[in-house]
C-alpha cells in the first residue's frame, strides 16, 4: 500500500465512493446520536467504560492469567500467540487436528488483522466468511474499509453484480434474476451460507468481551450468522486480542449499553452470544482460545498511546470523521481504518513503513472522534504524540525538516545574519515563489499558500526602526 496521502487522493477522485461513504456515514451517526440521547446517563456509562478499560490495562497480566484458568476450567484450551505468524501456526494445526479442510467464520477483526484467511488457504484450508458483509468483501476478491460495515464502499448495483458473478464458484450460486432489492441480496446470501452451516464441522470466531471471573466469551451481532458459527460446529477456535478482557460481569455490562448504540444505534444487538467452555451435548464439543499480542503490550508500555487499546471497536469515530468520509478505509492500509485505525495500526506495526508512518497525519485534528468515543479515548492526543515519534524517527520528509529547523535556530541566535537574510528578502520579494521547492518544504507548502507578495514589506522592521526612531 502507498502512504495515506496518495492514497487518499485517489479515492477522493472516485465519485462513486465519496457518494456511498456520504449517504452511508451519515445515516449510521445520525441514527447513532437518537439512541444515545435516549440514556440521561450517557456521559456516566462513557466514564464508567473509560475506567474499567485503563483499571483493567492496568492490571493485564493478572486478569489474563485469572482468564485462562477459568477457561480451562470449564474445559477450554488456551494458546498464547506473540505474533501473526504463531497465531496462524496455532490455529492451522487446529484445524489440521480436526482432519477437516474447510471452517465457517464470524466476523473477526483480529483474524483480518494476522491474515488468517490467507495463511489457511496457503495450506489447503478453505475458510469461508459469514457475514453479509464480510461474504461481499471475500467474494469480491476485495478488502474491508470500515470496521462495522466491511463493505460500506459497495451500492447495491455492484453487490448484485458480485453475487451473480462470483457466489457460484464459492459454493451456491445466485438465483436467476437477482436484483438489487435488499431483501432479494439478503435471501441469496442466506441460502448460499445455509449450506455451509450445515456442513462445517470447524468455526472460528473472534470475541467483543472476555469475562475473567467466568471464562466467558461474548459476541454481539446483528445477522444470526455469529450463532450458526458458535453452536453448530463441532470444533470451535476463538482468536481475540489479550485486550478483550474485562474483570467481572458487571464490568460487563456497563459495554453490553454503550457498544450497541455507538455501533448500530440499538438499544442491544439482536444476537448476544456467549459462551463458556464446553457442555455435553451443547454447542461444540471442542473449545479453543487463541490470545493475541501482536505488538498490544509494546502499545501498553505507552504511557500516551496505551488507550488506543481501550478500543470496543464500535465504529463511532469513522463515521464522524471529515477525512474518512472522503478517502474511505482502503487508504489507510489496515484492517483498522479511520481515527482509531490512524493510531492503533501505527502501535501494533510500527512506523518503519511509510503507510504506517503517514498514519498519524491522517486527520485534520478536529475532535469529532474524540466526542463521540463510548470510552473515551482521546484520539488526536495520541494522534500528535505519534507524530512527534514520526519525526523523532527521521521519516520521509522530516530529517530535511529537521535541518531546516536547525538551520533557522542558528540564524535566530546571529541577529546580524536575521537581519542580513530580511534585508535580502525585502529586495527580492517580487521574485518569491508561492509554493517552496523540495520534497520536504512542499509538504508545507502543497496544500497552503505562502503569504501573498504584497504583504512582505519593502523594508525590514529592523531598517524602518531605526529610521524613524534614531
Amino acid at each position: 500500500m502507498p502512504a495515506f496521502p496518495e492514497a487518499a487522493r485517489e479515492a477522493v477522485g472516485d465519485a462513486t465512493l465519496r457518494a456511498n461513504l456520504r449517504h452511508a456515514t451519515h445515516t449510521i451517526r445520525d441514527k447513532r446520536a437518537r439512541a444515545v440521547a435516549e440514556l440521561d446517563d450517557w456521559a456516566a456509562l462513557r466514564e464508567a467504560g473509560r475506567r474499567i478499560k485503563d483499571e483493567t490495562l492496568r492490571h493485564l497480566d493478572t486478569h489474563l492469567l485469572r482468564l485462562e484458568e477459568s477457561v480451562t476450567a470449564a474445559g477450554g484450551t488456551v494458546h498464547w500467540a506473540e505474533d501473526a505468524a504463531e497465531a496462524n501456526r496455532i490455529v492451522t494445526a487446529l484445524v489440521r487436528a480436526t482432519g477437516e479442510t474447510e471452517v465457517v467464520k464470524v466476523k473477526s477483526m483480529a483474524t483480518q488483522e494476522i491474515g488468517l484467511n490467507e495463511h489457511l488457504e496457503a495450506e489447503g484450508i478453505a475458510a469461508y466468511e459469514t457475514d453479509l458483509a464480510e461474504l461481499i468483501v471475500q467474494l469480491g476478491e476485495d478488502r474491508p474499509s470500515h470496521i462495522l460495515v466491511p463493505a460500506i464502499h459497495r451500492n447495491r448495483g455492484e453487490i448484485r453484480d458480485i453475487f451473480r458473478d462470483k457466489m457460484g464458484s464459492w459454493g451456491r450460486p445466485a438465483p436467476e434474476g437477482l436484483s438489487d432489492a435488499p431483501a432479494e441480496l439478503a435471501e441469496a446470501a442466506r441460502l448460499h451460507l445455509r449450506e455451509k452451516f450445515l456442513r462445517a464441522k470447524v468455526g472460528i470466531s473472534g470475541a467483543n468481551f472476555m469475562v475473567a471471573e467466568t471464562g466467558t466469551l461474548v459476541v454481539v451481532e446483528s445477522e444470526g450468522n455469529g450463532r450458526m458459527c458458535l453452536t453448530l460446529p463441532e470444533t470451535l477456535i476463538s482468536v481475540v486480542g489479550v485486550e478483550k478482557v474485562v474483570p467481572t460481569w458487571r464490568d460487563l455490562e456497563v459495554f453490553l449499553q454503550t457498544l450497541p448504540r455507538s455501533s448500530t444505534a440499538e438499544r442491544m444487538n439482536p444476537y448476544t452470544s456467549m459462551w463458556t467452555g464446553t457442555a455435553d451435548g451443547d454447542g461444540p464439543g471442542t473449545f479453543h482460545l487463541v490470545l493475541l499480542d501482536n505488538g498490544r503490550t509494546d502499545a501498553l508500555a505507552d504511557e500516551v498511546g496505551r488507550q488506543a487499546l481501550r478500543c470496543i471497536r464500535c465504529s463511532a469515530c469513522l463515521n464522524v470523521c471529515p477525512v474518512y468520509e472522503r478517502a474511505g478505509g482502503h487508504a489507510y492500509g489496515s484492517v483498522y481504518p479511520g481515527p482509531i485505525g490512524a493510531i492503533l495500526t501505527p502501535q501494533l506495526r510500527g512506523t518503519a513503513s511509510e503507510v504506517d508512518a503517514s498514519l498519524p497525519y491522517a486527520s485534520s485534528l478536529c475532535g469529532a472522534c474524540y466526542e463521540v468515543c463510548p470510552v473515551a479515548i482521546d484520539i488526536p492526543e495520541v494522534l500528535v504524540h505519534l507524530r512527534e515519534r514520526v519525526a523523532e524517527e527521521g521519516g520521509k520528509g522530516h530529517r530535511l525538516e529537521r535541518a531546516a529547523v536547525k538551520a533557522s535556530t542558528w540564524v535566530l541566535d546571529h541577529p546580524g545574519v536575521l537581519a542580513a537574510g530580511e534585508r535580502l528578502a525585502s529586495a527580492t520579494r517580487k521574485a518569491l515563489p508561492k509554493r517552496l521547492p523540495g520534497p520536504g518544504a512542499r509538504q508545507w507548502t502543497d496544500h497552503r499558500d505562502l503569504p501573498e507578495l504584497p504583504e512582505l514589506p519593502a523594508e525590514p522592521f529592523r531598517d524602518w526602526w531605526k529610521k524613524n526612531r534614531p
